[in-house]
């Protein structure tokens, strides 16, 4: 590995806690760009407004819309530890509506599938 590469896989474990996985080892053909999509997502899933329950209920949903298996592998228990139902979690992998979604569950998952499936999200 290059200097730059070892200096980015450093600089994730400090971030993440662990080493490159996933598709970060192959980011690291570009160790800037691995460093910026690691503290991206580190962003949104740590420190943006929204509780882990829902960034993870909009994470599912679009690792199911694309069929992101290790996407889903990876974010599916973390989603049931953060609250979701395994109802929930199941129904949005058969691409089926969940049933008994609280109501802000409902608004991410309404906002998330319209999103994909219309490529823009409506007024209201």
């Amino acid at each position: 590995m290059t200097p730059e590469q070892l200096q980015a896989v450093e600089e994730f474990k400090v971030l993440r806690g662990m080493e490159p996985f996933g598709p970060f080892v192959d980011l690291l053909v570009s160790p800037e760009l691995m460093n910026r999509v690691s503290s991206l997502g580190e962003y949104l899933r740590f420190r943006s407004a929204l509780p882990p329950r829902l960034s993870e209920l909009a994470i599912l949903v679009t690792a199911a819309c694309w069929h992101q298996v290790f996407e889903w592998e990876v974010h599916a228990p973390i989603a049931l530890a953060a609250g979701l139902s395994q109802e929930t979690i199941d129904a949005v992998w058969a691409h089926s509506r969940p049933t008994h979604l609280e109501a802000d569950e409902q608004v991410v998952h309404d906002l998330c599938i319209e999103l994909h499936n219309d490529h823009k999200v409506g007024p209201g």
